[in-house]
């Protein structure tokens, strides 16, 4: 990545900062389990050369992730590995996905492979070498998860171990070459202690809005899809699972461009909202709500509009992972907007709550 002027790298390391200081304490992984040299070493697999394994019917972010660690073993040696779905092939393999996966699931029923450890777990993963565990094959290095954001934490700790930093695009953090990498492992994670990591994207209009619309993607002329798939892949990196996007008057919203909530999607972001965004929606913003066109923000005379809106921004959200706030206030920082005594306002808030709950319950299945 190439730095355009000084400007640039100061929103950069405006964004590393804050999320620095909410993130750092909650990386906990310990990886004292997992080694990698640089020269061979006995009992250590050789990642260069072996073959990528996945199974397309993994869940996507599977798929994402291998290409996201050939990028990254690229970035190390140069050389990228074969990926390959339906087929064993070459003397060393690295098998990931989640304990869905077939190959996974083969190992398992061979015995050689104990997924025990991640069975009903959350966000975990298991990364272990197996010396000649079935006929054929000298190695096979396995990155397997209870789910696929646990998957993709596993891949991407390999990695950090190869000597990519999560910051290495936003920081600019450069990563060491070396022409092999070898790696032995015998890890099981833990379920993470804090369920939902990320960052909320705040005040965006002095530092990341202004970068955003006027350098990395001035053809949006705002924080777009571009910038997101950025922040996303920063975020799963970092092993956290959701964000609140910037949300300011300056800002595009993130439904605005149906992109947005894909790119999220493709790196196994939640999304969720801040104080002013009940069911995902930005009442401050007028891509969302204007007065002049909706009417007022009081749900005492304007129910109707604002049960609707906030039903339309569900449907179209539903089929992804969110992170629903409820409630009722007024625009952005104000109070319940109305001439309304405390006892309507109670009235008020009872019945947006119930309402919002009957728009979640008809749109989204409850296991889903």
């Amino acid at each position: 990545m190439k730095i355009k002027t000084d400007y640039r790298t100061a929103m950069k390391v405006s964004l590393f900062i804050l999320i620095m200081v909410l993130i750092a304490p909650l990386r906990t992984l310990a990886t004292e389990s997992i080694s990698e040299a640089f020269e061979p070493h006995d009992g250590m697999m050789p990642l260069t050369g072996c073959t990528l394994i996945t199974d397309t019917k993994d869940d996507k972010l599977i798929g994402n992730v291998a290409r996201m660690f050939n990028n990254d073993l690229r970035m190390v040696t140069g050389d990228t590995l074969e990926i390959s779905h339906k087929r064993w092939s070459g003397k060393n393999l690295l098998i990931f996905g989640t304990i869905r996966s077939t190959h996974i699931r083969y190992l398992s029923k061979e015995g050689v492979l104990d997924l025990s450890p991640l069975r009903n777990g959350t966000e975990q993963f298991i990364i272990k070498t197996l010396k000649k565990p079935v006929s054929r094959y000298d190695s096979v290095l396995v990155v397997a998860g209870s789910d696929p954001r646990g998957a993709a934490y596993g891949l991407l700790s390999l990695s950090e171990k190869m000597g990519v930093s999560p910051w290495y695009w936003w920081a600019d953090i450069p990563v060491d070459k070396h022409s092999d990498i070898y790696i032995k492992a015998d890890y099981v994670s833990k379920a993470p202690s804090v369920r939902y990591r990320g960052i909320f994207i705040n005040d965006e209009d002095w530092g990341l809005y202004e970068w955003s619309a006027k350098n990395y993607e001035p053809e949006v002329g705002s924080i777009g899809p571009k910038t997101y798939r950025r922040v996303c892949e920063l975020l799963l990196r970092l092993k956290c699972n959701m964000l609140a996007p910037a949300m300011h008057l300056c800002s595009h919203t993130f439904y605005s461009h149906p992109e947005n909530k894909l790119v999220a999607d493709e790196y196994g972001i939640m999304i969720t909202t801040s104080h002013c965004e009940p069911l995902l929606f930005n009442n401050l913003s007028s891509f969302e709500w204007r007065s002049d066109r909706d009417g007022e923000w009081d749900y005492g005379t304007n129910r109707k509009t604002i049960y609707n809106k906030l039903d339309a921004r569900v449907k179209e959200a539903a089929g992804f992972e969110n992170i629903y706030t409820m409630g009722l206030r007024g625009l952005h920082d104000e109070g319940m907007r109305g001439n309304h005594t405390m006892e309507e306002q109670v009235r008020l808030l009872e019945q947006a709550i119930a309402d919002q709950r009957r728009i979640l319950s008809s749109h989204i299945k409850k296991n889903d």
